[in-house]
């Protein structure tokens, strides 16, 4: 079965806002709540995380994630290559 995925309003990245979600990226994971979403970048606040080890995918946390010292984070949309709300 096909499925096609339509650039649709409130579907994507921008349906999961203010969910605690996860962006996997070309070089480091980032959590936090998607607090914005424009044409370019994304932003993440609620204490945002740097990932830096996942541990097992089953676990409820991840092995080594660390806030980052700021409120909010702003990632490059050009760099998010899977996002979803994951732990």
């Amino acid at each position: 079965m096909k499925m096609i995925i339509e650039n649709v309003d409130g579907h994507g990245i921008e349906s999961l806002l203010g969910e605690r979600v996860t962006l996997l990226c070309a070089n480091y994971f980032y959590s936090g709540k998607l607090i914005g979403v424009n044409t370019d970048c994304v932003l993440l606040g609620d204490k945002p995380q740097i990932v830096y080890e996942t541990g097992a995918w089953t676990e409820k946390v991840w092995a080594d994630a660390q806030e980052l010292p700021t409120e909010k984070i702003y990632i490059m949309k050009s760099a998010i290559e899977a996002f979803g709300v994951l732990k």
